[in-house]
Order: C-alpha cells, then sequence, then structure tokens
C-alpha cells in the first residue's frame, strides 16, 4: 500500500515528463500535468514528515482516503447500510412517522409489523373489544393549583426545551408559529426568551436555568425585577425552573465567546464575543426549602402564573426532602416536569449522555410514587420529556403518572432535522441547529411552521384513536394495566404487575415498603444530602 500512495504522485510526474519528451511544450499541457504532480508530490512529502498521524508517514496520500471515509461514514450508514429498525438514537422508522405526519402525508404501513413481538422488549396496549367514539375536543390538562391565580390549560403535547443558540432563529420563528396555530406551548429552553420567540406570539413557558439568562444581573445572579418584566409578558403562560437536564444531568455548560453575538447575547443579557457559561447548579437556592421559596418568588412576581421544575432523576433522597419540604412550607409547585436521561443535548460529555441520569420510565414512576405516598399528587401536576415521538410514547407515559408530554428531537425532525448529528459544529445542513445565516436561510419558516402544526395535530388525531380503541374517552384514563411487556418468550406483564406503586399517605404514615422508607428516612427538608442510612 504505501508503494501504491508513492506511485499516485510518481506517475503525474511521469505525465508531466512525457509530454516534455512529445515536444508538447506550447500547449500547456505539460504545465496541468506538472501543477497536480507537484501538489501531490509536496503532500506526500509533508505526510512522510510530519509527527500526528502514523498512518500518513506509513502510508503518504493513500491514508488521506481513509481519513475521508471515516468522514461520510455516518452517512452512508443511514442512507445505505441500517436497517429500518436499526437507527440510534432514532430508528428510521421513527423519524419517517414523523416526517409523514409533518408533510400531512397518509402515514397508515403495509403487511404488517415489522417488529419483533416476542422480544423481551416489546410492549403494547391492551385494547377494548368496545371502543369509544372518537373524541372530537383536543385533548387539553390545566396546570395551577390553589396557589396560582392564572392556571394554563395546555396540550398533551408541547414543544419541549430548545435555547436560542442551540437552535438557529428559523426554526424558533417556525417551531413558535406552529404553537401558535396549534394552540399547544412552545418552552424557551434556558437561553432566554428571544424575539424568535416573540415574534410569532405563541404561548411560551420561560425555562430559567443556572445562568438565569434574561433575568440576571451583571455576575450571573438571579434579578427579580428583571424577571418580572418579561415574566407578565401574557405570551408567557407558565415559569420552569431547570434544576437539572436528562442528556447531561449534573453538568453545566458553556457557549465559546465566538458565538456570542449582539443577538445572543442581548436575549441572555451577557456582554459580547465571551463565553457564557451555565454553572452546574443554581446560585438563587442551595436547599429544598429555598427552592420552594425561589418557586413562590417566580409565582408571585409573574403575577400569579404556574411555576414549577425541571429534573432529572438522581439521588431519590434529594426529590422526597423536596416533598418534605412541601410538607413543611406548604408551598407547592404547579408542575413538575420529569427529564429521562435518554434525552437530547446539543453538545455533552459521552460519560453523560450514555451513563449519567435516570431513563424516563423509572424517573417519572418514582416522581409519581413519591406525591402519592406523600399525599400530593392530586395538587400537583406532572409532565414527562425525553423520546416521545408518537401516541403509544404519550399513552405509555401518561398510564404511568403524566399528565401531559413534551418533546424536542421529534419537533426538530417536523422542521427538517435529518438526524445529521452535527448540532454542536454550526454546521446542520438543513438549518435547524446552526446560527450560520447561509445554512438557516434554507429553512423556510412558513414551510415548516405548517410542518410542525401538522406534525402536532395528527399525533395528537392518533392519540384519539389509541384512547377510543381502549374504551376510553380521555388518556387521563389511561392505567398501568393498559400498558403490557413481553418479559421473557413466555410471560407478559402489564405495569401494574411489573412495577410497584405506593398508597395515598403511605410515606408520610410510615411502616411501607423498607427501600422507600430507607430514602424517606434519609431525606430532609433543610438539605439535599442524604443525612441517614
Amino acid at each position: 500500500m504505501r508503494v501504491i500512495s508513492l506511485l499516485l504522485s510518481v506517475g503525474f510526474n511521469l505525465l508531466a515528463i512525457l509530454c516534455l519528451v512529445l515536444g508538447i511544450t506550447d500547449s500547456w499541457l505539460w504545465f496541468w500535468g506538472l501543477l497536480p504532480s507537484a501538489l501531490l508530490g509536496g503532500l506526500a512529502i509533508w505526510d512522510l514528515t510530519q509527527t500526528h498521524h502514523s498512518i500518513l508517514r506509513n502510508y503518504p496520500l493513500l491514508g488521506h482516503l481513509r481519513f475521508f471515509a471515516e468522514s461520510i461514514r455516518p452517512e452512508i450508514v443511514q442512507y445505505f447500510v441500517e436497517q429500518d429498525e436499526d437507527g440510534r438514537p432514532y430508528t428510521r422508522v421513527e423519524r419517517s412517522a414523523v416526517y409523514e405526519r409533518a408533510k400531512n402525508q397518509e402515514d397508515v404501513k403495509p403487511f404488517g409489523t415489522q417488529l419483533d413481538v416476542y422480544n423481551d422488549e416489546y410492549e403494547f396496549l391492551s385494547h377494548s373489544i368496545v371502543p369509544k367514539p372518537l373524541s372530537t375536543e383536543p385533548f387539553r390538562t390545566t396546570i395551577g393549583g390553589e396557589q396560582c391565580s392564572k392556571p394554563y390549560s395546555t396540550s398533551l403535547l408541547n414543544i419541549s426545551a430548545m435555547s436560542f443558540g442551540a437552535l438557529s432563529p428559523n426554526a424558533l420563528l417556525a417551531l413558535n408559529q406552529a404553537a401558535k396555530k396549534g394552540n399547544f406551548y412552545h418552552d424557551t429552553g434556558e437561553g432566554g426568551i428571544s424575539p424568535y420567540h416573540k415574534k410569532p406570539g405563541g404561548d411560551l413557558v420561560w425555562e430559567i436555568g443556572t445562568g438565569y439568562f434574561g433575568c440576571r444581573t451583571e455576575d450571573g445572579h438571579f434579578d427579580p425585577d428583571r424577571f418580572e418584566e418579561q415574566a407578565t409578558m401574557d405570551q408567557v403562560k407558565m415559569i420552569e425552573i431547570k434544576v437539572s437536564q436528562g442528556a447531561k444531568a449534573g453538568h453545566g455548560g458553556v457557549l465559546p465567546g465566538s458565538k456570542v453575538d449582539e443577538e445572543i447575547a442581548k436575549t441572555r443579557g451577557i456582554p459580547v464575543g465571551k463565553d457564557c457559561i451555565s454553572p452546574a447548579f443554581h446560585s438563587a437556592f442551595s436547599t429544598p426549602i429555598e427552592l420552594l421559596e425561589f418557586i413562590q418568588v417566580l409565582r408571585d412576581r409573574s403575577g400569579g402564573k404556574p411555576a414549577g421544575f425541571k429534573l432529572c432523576i438522581g439521588m431519590p433522597s434529594e426529590f422526597l426532602a423536596i416533598c418534605k419540604a412541601i410538607l413543611e412550607t406548604g408551598i407547592i409547585p404547579d408542575f413538575i416536569v420529569v427529564d429521562g436521561g435518554e434525552g437530547g443535548t446539543g453538545a455533552g460529555p459521552i460519560e453523560f449522555l450514555n451513563h449519567m441520569g435516570c431513563p424516563l420510565t423509572e424517573g417519572l414512576l418514582f416522581v409519581h410514587n413519591a406525591l402519592v405516598g406523600c399525599n400530593l399528587r392530586d395538587k400537583i401536576k406532572v409532565g414527562c420529556s425525553a423520546k416521545i415521538t408518537n401516541a403509544f410514547g404519550m399513552a405509555s407515559r401518561i398510564a404511568i403518572g403524566a399528565d401531559w408530554c413534551n418533546a424536542a428531537r421529534a419537533f426538530m425532525f417536523s422542521v427538517g432535522c435529518i438526524q445529521a448529528q452535527r448540532c454542536h459544529t454550526n454546521t446542520c445542513p438543513v438549518g435547524v441547529a446552526t446560527q450560520d445565516a447561509r445554512l438557516y436561510r434554507g429553512l423556510v419558516v412558513e414551510n415548516k411552521a405548517e410542518r410542525a402544526y401538522h406534525y402536532h395535530r395528527n399525533t395528537m388525531d392518533a392519540l384519539a384513536e389509541v384512547v377510543a380503541a381502549c374504551g376510553l374517552e380521555h388518556p387521563d384514563e389511561f392505567t398501568p394495566s393498559h400498558v403490557l411487556r413481553r418479559c421473557s418468550p413466555t410471560v407478559v406483564r402489564n405495569y401494574s404487575e411489573i412495577y410497584e406503586f405506593l398508597k395515598p399517605s403511605e410515606l408520610v404514615q410510615g411502616g411501607g415498603n423498607a427501600l422507600w422508607q430507607k430514602y424517606w428516612d434519609g431525606s430532609n427538608a433543610t438539605t439535599f444530602a442524604m443525612t441517614a442510612s
């Protein structure tokens, strides 16, 4: 192979020499033979002498073909190699279903399922032989308890948190325009409320992260006055504190100064051209009681709008400490959003993406059980997010405790994402996850807004069909017994048989599940640290 590499350069030299020997010096043929020969010869010399890549030192010129093949490997695999059920993190079947619904195309399939229904991970819903008529009203739920003066009625499917800076201006405009038309909400992400969130006029949930973007002091702490200026806007319907994110739970973030232009700086309230730091934890609170007091401040300062928090479950005692703080202070969050460890992000360390944070099913079950065990479940609404694309995903989450669902990557697909996985490089080929105007100009707002709208509407229609087929009138009638999982070749069980569910007040009364009681006894409203074994 090394000989072949050298022959590539020698070949062009021979071509130039041949031209000279033939006397064709007046036709420039010798020049076109000599120029690439010189360039390749120079590259071969550099390959042989450089010290960074062994493969180039051993195989000059030819070694570059290896790097080229490696660079296009993801596209080759996605388009020509992977099977319909093989793609990650979303299979081609899942992506195609979103695309078809977004384009308002028929999404029915012929010839039966391609899934292995005898696989141990196969899940399905139990239908009824007496289905109900299809609901003619869109499914919604109202968020806001007794301490909230401006409750909000939300769709059961909404756009999850994605910040300006992570998504392009055109992507945000399209998503918010769809939210406006479809009457569902658009979570701002922790990057603040940008002009592109505001312009279409769709409902917003303002996410407050550790950087307090849009409501921060010069030194990065929470500024209640700046918060109130935007939180009282009619377009802002709820306030969500981001305690942690599933894709990188317990990890902060940095937006490089090179990406912090004037528009992003103004939206976030940070200096232009300087690194934008998102700490791993909040400075506005450090204990469970302080978290609830912060929620009360946000609710009061927003004019009585629903206020709650989002988190990925980690240490069980920490969430139970929040539950104890609720009972001790009487301050009740209006909602809690559970984010699964399989959730997405623009950029995250591989250890955090793959091995940090509780998956959504277990996290949602834990939060639901904890609230039931503290007799708080009927006072707090629970949302969920992580890898939800279709009605089955929604139904199976609602069955185990969710009141509504959020989706991020599914809505990205609806406005053109092709899972190129270049979100962190600013080179998104379809203009969704980039700030490069040359790329996001390809995303036509009016067209993609219609697609996001159609995706939401068609998915909600599919949910209505699933609900009716199960003999129910509303998704809140789903129970754990409606969802079944194959546990072995010969055993199928429903969720009520697989998972344990606490009884109302079981935690506060004591004497129940020993493991739960251990975590409960080890939690304290005054600290997130576990205080007993």
